[in-house]
């Protein structure tokens, strides 16, 4: 007897149909009328300029040493060659026994001078005593002018006497303040993000305020230098976007900064600083790291274009999905330079056509078509 497969099949079904109704609509997928979901994006105009390739170079905004902000001894780096650090982030620390104990000692201080302030102003206390009962006998006939002059001027020498001690215990306060910021400098920390390039000396060096003890280098800080031809000069102006690709060919966007106001005589060269806007890198960026930027010739002009998601490719023809009436309809173009994700359209289409970007490639002929999102 051969076997019934039919309620396995059944139940196959069933699950196909239920995944099918669970799963999201997405570009490409057929709606429930039998329309293709897809996402566009309308034709449209934008700037266009001739641009011409120029070799300039990543430059870290921050690089340099890290000093030791106080004298003593390396304890310890805590940090390798190649190691990446957060800014605040501790690299060495030297030793402190010196800076701890100058620390308990103005502590000490700051306590004997304010038994000092109490002492004189119980002195001030006793010296106005005086003076108030020197001035109750006024009027009587055993009142001595001399007496009550002399109780008036040990007032005043006991009011300045406690000003004096409460000076003291302000500059004690002021060198243990002292003591403990020279106690935290102890631990030489980070002061920017980024990567430890050297080690400038070694656990147990004695070292001096000033001395350096690590190189770092800020590798999420950069800016792009180039060394613009003259004749090139026009198209750039504070603001202006160029294209940028990195040696990883990865492609870029990045915004002029400035100018520097010299030439170089021998290559007729201007510097010039971009400010990039970075994307995912095939590989972490450097300093000194080559850049291929792409320099505008003159003043930009504007071209209709359309998305490079939209070119199909049939042969030697470049061909896109014109949304119409509901339905895509094939329509062959002619394309120019590129601008970015967008080709120049020299000819096919026209301002405001929606074209499918997503979704395009199972399209046939007059299918109809639903559109779920726009670029």
């Amino acid at each position: 007897m051969i076997p019934s497969y039919r309620p396995a099949r059944i139940a196959l079904a069933a699950l196909f149909c239920a995944v099918a109704v669970a799963w999201p609509a997405d570009p490409g997928a057929e709606a429930q009328n039998g329309a293709m979901r897809v996402r566009v994006d309308t034709v449209r105009s934008v700037p266009l300029a001739q641009t011409v390739s120029v070799i300039g170079r990543l430059v870290a905004q921050r690089r340099g040493e890290v000093a030791a902000h106080v004298n003593g001894p390396i304890e310890a780096y805590l940090v390798e060659v190649g190691d990446r650090v957060e800014a605040g982030q501790t690299l060495a620390v030297l030793d402190a026994a010196i800076l701890e104990a100058e620390r308990d000692l103005y502590i000490a201080r700051i306590g004997e001078a304010r038994a000092a302030v109490a002492a004189r102003q119980a002195e001030l206390a006793l010296a106005r005593q005086e003076y108030k009962r020197m001035e109750g006998l006024r009027t009587s006939a055993a009142f001595n002018h001399a007496r009550f002059e002399d109780a008036r001027q040990r007032v005043a020498i006991a009011q300045a006497q406690v000003k004096q001690a409460e000076t003291t215990v302000a500059a004690a306060r002021a060198d243990l303040q002292l003591a403990e910021i020279n106690l935290q400098d102890a631990e030489v920390r980070a002061p920017y993000a980024g990567v430890v390039t050297a080690r400038l000396s070694e656990a147990g060096s004695y070292v001096q305020t000033g001395d350096p003890l690590l190189r770092m280098i800020g590798d999420r800080d950069m800016e792009v230098e180039a060394e613009v031809p003259f004749q090139y000069l026009a198209g750039l102006a504070p603001g202006v976007r160029v294209d940028i690709e990195l040696d990883d060919g990865t492609r870029h966007e990045a915004r002029m900064r400035a100018m520097l106001p010299t030439e170089n005589p021998l290559t007729r060269t201007r510097t010039v600083r971009f400010v990039p806007s970075f994307g995912p890198t095939e590989r972490p960026l450097a300093h000194d790291q080559s850049v291929t930027l792409q320099i505008p010739i003159g003043a930009a002009s504007e071209v209709l274009s359309v998305h490079k998601d939209a070119i199909i490719k049939q042969g030697a023809r470049d061909m896109v999905y014109v949304v119409v009436d509901g339905a895509a309809q094939p329509r062959p173009v002619e394309l120019g330079a590129a601008v970015g994700s967008r080709f120049e359209v020299l000819g096919g289409l026209q301002d405001g056509d929606r074209v499918v970007v997503r979704g395009n490639e199972r399209l046939m002929p007059g299918a109809p078509v639903e559109i779920v999102g726009s670029s």
